[in-house]
This record gives structure tokens, C-alpha cells and sequence, in this order.
């Protein structure tokens, strides 16, 4: 019997990440409808966010090279890649984290838990009890955690595109499934987010432990051209769970309390910036399948002066 593949972390764009959450048809206890995204992100925080690829659990498929104090090569490398989660030490429990940054002496400073529901909209109550019990575990004994919360939920849309999905051979949706109407969305969904918004923004070691720094909720089409995409009008402008102020949130949280307010440890903290000449963005470093292409951010290259 052939091996199942080895489920490690790759470059994967946020589209791709976003495609395969919308037409996964397995279980969804076992995650592999939201892994994609676990990789996206963890690439994310070293393309972007300047963190060493050693740090970051999963691993992603890049090692890093000093070349000076805040200055490094990056370099493509899929041998060095893991699939696993991280074990976080709680006041209550341990946890596994989807992804993680932890650093030498001082533990984990960084996690994102990334979570997703195709339906059953009902069970959305449910979510925010973990939600928050999750949050407050992990800051009890991590006060200075920079915590994010990263949330997909298909945009199930009504009878038309409901008989759609059947006529393509996906399971049949039921009323509860429905996430988006002709007026947008409906109650579940809007009393969900407005109760994420409530459980965002926390800035400081000695604010509630129960809220986390930065979370996101992202709308995904279900069917039919756009498949795939997020929804451009949900959330709103005005909310606090827009997708563009999250990975922004959560950088400056983490300087704010471990680059700026402790100077003396500014040698392991801070974020490194990657020389234009790294490998990992020269086309001949990388196979094909394996390019850097499909980035929807800037990555963190420029020379420090």
C-alpha cells in the first residue's frame, strides 16, 4: 500500500488556501480543510513579518542566514519543513496552537489559531465558548502572548445557489447551513461577528486576559464564478475584523511589548529584515511549483541602515 504523503508545511497562496477551504468535502474533524491556511500564515510571519523560519512551528519551508545584526538571508529549503502543531503550556491545560513563534528564554511570543466551519451555523454559540476559553487559557500563563484569532466561514448562499451546489454533486445544504441572503447576512452571522468584536483589541500584559490582540473573520464564496474569494463587502469598512488590519495588529503588538518595551532584548526579539539578495527570491533558488508567486503582501526585504 502506497504512503500517504507527508502533510508538511508549504508555500501556499491565500487564494489557494482560501479555494481549498471552499470545495473541501471530507471530514473536518481531522482540519485538513483549514491546513492550508495554518501554512499560508506561518510562511506569512517569515516572508513578512520577519520572524526566523527556525522559530515558527509549523516550520515552513525557509531557513534563515545572518548576514548582520538585523539583517539575513532567507533561503528556500522544503527539507527542513514540518506539518506539526505546537503544545503551548496554558493556566488551565496545555493547548496545540495552529501556529506559533517561540524564542529562546522567553517562549511563545506569537500565536494564531485558525479555525473554520463549512455549516451548521447553530454551532456558531458553541465557537465563542472555546473562543474565549482558549484566549484565557493560554494568556494566564502567557501574559505577553500576541494572540490572534483567524476565522473562515463559507458563504452559503440561498435556494438558487443551494440547488447549484447540489447539481455539481456537493452535499445537499440545509436551512441551517445558509450563512447569506439577497440582503447579506443573515442574523447567526451577524450576531457572530458582532460578538468577535468584543473579544479584540487587547493591547496591554495587564488587560483582559479573555480578549486577543488581533482576530478576522473571512467570508468565503461557496460557489458558483467567484468561488473561492472572499467576500469584499463582509465584514464592512468600518469593522474591527477586516483581514487587512489583522498580520498589521499583530506586528505592532508585538514590538510595542517586546522590541520598544524591552530594549535589552531587542538582540533575540527583533524582526529581521531579508537581504533583496536572499535566495528565496531569486527565481533560479526555487522549482516551479514551489515558487513565491500568488504573494498578497510585501515581503519584509530591504537593507537596514
Amino acid at each position: 500500500m502506497a504512503r500517504e504523503p507527508r502533510r508538511v508545511c508549504t508555500w501556499t497562496p491565500l487564494h489557494k488556501a482560501l479555494r481549498h477551504f471552499a470545495t473541501y468535502e471530507g471530514p473536518t474533524q481531522s482540519a485538513q480543510h483549514i491546513k492550508p491556511l495554518h501554512w499560508y500564515v506561518a510562511c506569512r510571519l517569515v516572508l513578512e513579518g520577519g520572524f526566523r523560519p527556525e522559530d515558527v512551528t509549523p516550520r515552513p519551508p525557509f531557513r534563515s542566514e545572518a548576514l548582520t545584526k538585523e539583517t539575513a538571508l532567507l533561503h528556500f529549503d522544503p527539507a527542513v519543513a514540518t506539518g506539526s502543531e505546537r503544545t503551548v503550556l496554558g493556566g488551565l491545560k496545555t493547548k496545540n496552537v495552529d501556529v506559533v513563534v517561540a524564542q529562546d528564554g522567553l517562549g511563545p511570543v506569537v500565536g494564531i489559531s485558525c479555525k473554520g466551519m463549512t455549516g451548521a451555523l447553530r454551532n456558531l454559540t458553541n465557537r465563542m465558548e472555546e473562543l474565549i476559553g482558549e484566549c484565557t487559557n493560554l494568556h494566564i500563563t502567557y501574559p505577553a502572548l500576541v494572540f490572534g484569532f483567524l476565522f473562515l466561514l463559507r458563504a452559503n448562499r440561498q435556494v438558487e445557489e443551494a440547488a447549484a451546489e447540489v447539481a455539481v454533486g456537493r452535499r445537499e445544504l440545509q436551512a441551517n447551513d445558509i450563512g447569506f441572503g439577497g440582503d447579506g447576512p443573515v442574523a447567526t452571522v451577524v450576531r457572530f461577528h458582532n460578538a468577535l468584536q468584543q473579544i479584540t483589541g487587547r493591547r496591554g500584559i495587564r488587560n483582559d486576559v479573555s480578549r486577543y490582540e488581533a482576530v478576522s473573520l473571512m467570508a468565503v464564496e461557496a460557489a458558483g464564478p467567484r468561488i473561492g474569494e472572499r467576500l469584499d463587502d463582509f465584514p464592512t469598512p468600518e469593522s474591527h475584523l477586516r483581514f487587512e488590519q489583522f498580520f498589521e495588529t499583530l506586528y505592532r503588538r508585538y514590538d510595542e511589548r517586546f522590541v520598544f518595551g524591552a530594549p535589552d532584548l531587542t538582540g533575540t526579539t527583533f524582526r529581521r529584515m531579508w537581504s533583496p539578495e536572499s535566495p528565496a527570491f531569486q527565481p533560479s533558488d526555487l522549482l516551479p511549483s514551489h515558487s513565491l508567486e500568488g504573494m498578497d503582501f510585501e515581503p519584509r526585504v530591504g537593507e537596514v541602515g
